[in-house]
């Protein structure tokens, strides 16, 4: 047994009180005059042995009211951990959950502000010397150090709604990289909905030095739908054209969604309204056109109308609208006719043809597509350059050379992923079939007719391919050897043909294929930014090479709200970290002084939007030597103390002090040593 105030012990002294009453309370007696003592001696000797033991059990009901009392100021204890003693100081480490599912009502407000008066009960429940940490979701670095109680009430009351959602085990390693540089005894509180998303059915590693408790906040259950994702068919946007707005809808309810209205708007300006129904938990993709868009930013919001639960009712998004775009051709020296006819037809592509040994590298990364042709040998310089492209998410073209040095071009295109030429065949064949459900043929054809006229082959180089990236077959000879092929590497695209664009190896130059088919992997071509990013993730922003003096900086800007991100210089782009810096989702100006280089739209994580919770069941098996604890009672003191204190003894001890009081009153009331009569012998 401990004593959580040990130093009201010294009131026991206040035991002495009633022996010395006891000892020195001399009783006066009463003269009664009487003919003969003799025969009441007998009476005496009675008498004064009840009176004896009547006295002495006052005594001890006295003694045990004042020890009991004593006791119930001191406050016993029997710890629930046996080996955990109470300490001159303890570290208590609270996290209060502050995501966006926190804001959900329940009887007494919202879960937060519950959070928020629970964290402090919790303090309170705690002795003046202990210290405290508090946590959140935002894993700042003010919260790495220790609070008096004081300080930690000012700090609750602080506490913000916040994008951050992490899960349970990162809550906990994080309140232990504080605890462990400590030697005072710990422990650890938790005050959250508890989402399923923090980690269900995950064993929490928790050091068994450290007392973990589980104090579970009940939310009222509410229906859900968000905007999980949106993207663009088109890669590259042209004015005035028409797009096409892919949009991932997700019921998180186990009931079905009835006609919720959805709004897409364009630089504030309303493109498409529909409505759509969803299934109990059902994930679907709706699609929303819009058109008569002009060169330039576009931003891009879309709202869904669904009350009560609205933090994940708005989605942003931003893309850029060119009026050109710039296509790099790379030659060995010569120009190559049909490559500058076919994009001569269109003035939405800007072409540049430079020779192989004049690229500039720098500025690589501007072009979404780059075609190398008739090149005899490509160098080592070259071919790093371009992998380089590649993986950033570049799109490559190489059409082969009459004459080419085969092993420069298999050090290009085998790292890559792709087929690589290993010999020239001097056959004639034919282009025996179109890939029409690839992403470059898909949809460009109404119908194909049973005998299309297809490229005819003179001769070809035959390609190796036993690559093991990703590959799709665009046109193929006959024996299945690939004429046009595609090639995922990195995150960009590499695109191989047999024959060079020369009327030697075959009639594609001047065959009706070759345009469309430019055209198309033009138009998909491209590494522009994402549509959008997501706060608490801490994403990585690449952008265009950015150049930067001394004196100058890049700031992200909305409205009143300007940050200014760390800028890092990679070869070929720039890098752009936010950390923590963003709390307020919406389209940001990335702005160079006053000029705008682009717009980045961010959104909430949808972790939140999955409002289902652990159970109590769940928790106990994700901790089973942890506490649980009810948070939906507006008081958790007596909770908390038989948790923090194990078996409280103090209510009974006070108990024990009145029975022993009324003891004594009814020993002095009804305990009569004169009743006996005398009975001697006359």
């Amino acid at each position: 047994m401990h004593f959580l105030y040990p130093a009201f012990l010294f009131a026991l002294a206040a035991l002495a009180i009633p022996v010395i009453v006891h000892l020195f309370n001399f009783r006066r007696y009463q003269k009664v005059y009487f003919s003969n003592v003799q025969f009441l001696k007998e009476l005496q000797e009675q008498q004064a042995s009840r009176r004896n033991l009547k006295e002495r059990l006052i005594l001890a009901a006295r003694l045990l009211s004042v020890l009991f009392l004593v006791f119930a100021f001191a406050k016993p204890f029997i710890p629930a951990n046996q080996a955990a003693v109470v300490s001159k100081q303890q570290i208590v480490s609270i996290f209060v959950d502050n995501s966006y599912s926190m804001q959900t009502l329940s009887k007494e407000g919202s879960l937060l502000d519950e959070a928020k008066h629970h964290a402090k009960e919790i303090a309170a429940n705690y002795g003046i010397n202990d210290r405290f940490q508090l946590l959140t979701q935002d894993f700042e670095g003010k919260h790495q150090r220790l609070l008096s109680r004081d300080e930690f009430d000012d700090a609750v009351d602080a506490v913000k709604i916040s994008p951050q959602s992490r899960s349970l085990q990162q809550v906990i390693d994080r309140q232990q990289s504080l605890i462990k540089t400590q030697s005072a005894t710990s422990s650890i509180y938790i005050l959250s909905d508890y989402q399923a998303n923090m980690g269900k059915q995950h064993a929490l590693k928790v050091d068994s030095a450290v007392s973990l408790n589980l104090v579970q906040l009940k939310a009222n259950k509410l229906p859900n739908i968000a905007i999980d994702s949106v993207w663009l068919l088109s890669a590259v946007h042209r004015p005035d054209e028409n797009e096409k707005l892919i949009v991932r809808l997700h019921n998180y309810a186990d009931e079905k969604a009835e006609r919720i209205p959805l709004k897409l708007s364009i630089n504030k300006e309303q493109k498409a309204l529909g409505s759509f129904s969803l299934g109990p938990r059902a994930v679907q993709n709706d699609t929303l056109s819009f058109s008569g868009l002009k060169a330039g930013w576009q931003l891009g919001e879309l709202q869904l109308q669904d009350n009560p639960v609205t933090f994940d009712n708005q989605f942003y998004f931003t893309f850029n609208v060119k009026s050109q775009m710039p296509v790099l051709l790379i030659n060995g020296g010569t120009v190559n006719p049909y490559l500058k006819a076919a994009f001569a037809t269109d003035q939405f592509f800007v072409v540049n043809n430079v020779q192989d040994g004049n690229v500039d590298y720098a500025a690589m990364n501007s072009y979404p597509l780059i075609v190398l042709s008739d090149i005899k040998a490509i160098s080592a310089g070259l071919t790093q350059q371009l992998k380089t492209y590649v993986d950033k998410g570049g799109s490559l073209m190489v059409f082969q050379s009459p004459d080419e040095d085969v092993k420069t071009y298999q050090a290009l295109l085998q790292p890559l992923n792709a087929a690589y030429p290993e010999k020239l065949m001097n056959e004639p064949t034919k282009v025996s079939g179109i890939n029409v459900q690839s992403h470059v043929f898909k949809n460009v054809f109404e119908q194909l007719p049973d005998n299309p006229d297809l490229p005819v082959v003179k001769k070809y180089y035959q390609l190796n391919t036993s690559t093991r990236g990703i590959s799709e077959n665009l046109m193929q000879l006959n024996g299945n050897q690939p004429f046009f092929a595609s090639y995922k590497s990195g995150r960009g695209q590499v695109y191989v043909c047999a024959v060079p664009l020369n009327e030697d190896f075959s009639n594609l130059p001047r065959h009706a294929m070759l345009l469309p088919m430019m055209f198309r992997i033009a138009l998909l071509s491209g590494h522009d930014q994402p549509l959008f990013y997501t706060l608490g993730q801490d994403e990585t922003i690449e952008a265009p090479t950015i150049q930067l003096n001394e004196k100058q900086i890049l700031k992200l800007v909305k409205g009143n709200t300007s940050i200014i991100p760390d800028a890092r210089q990679q070869e070929g782009s720039t890098l752009l970290f936010v950390s923590d810096q963003l709390k307020e989702t919406g389209n940001y100006e990335l702005r160079k002084k006053d000029s705008v280089l682009s717009v980045i739209a961010f959104n909430d994580n949808r972790k939140e939007s999955d409002l289902s919770y652990l159970t109590e069941a769940e928790l106990k098996t994700m901790a089973p030597k942890g506490n649980f604890i009810n948070g939906a009672t507006p008081s958790l003191r007596s909770e908390l103390s038989s948790v923090s204190l194990g078996l409280q003894l103090w209510k009974l001890c006070i108990i024990l002090a009145l029975v022993f009081i009324a003891a004594e009153i009814l020993l002095v009331r009804f305990y009569k040593v004169d009743v006996q009569r005398a009975t001697v012998q006359v």
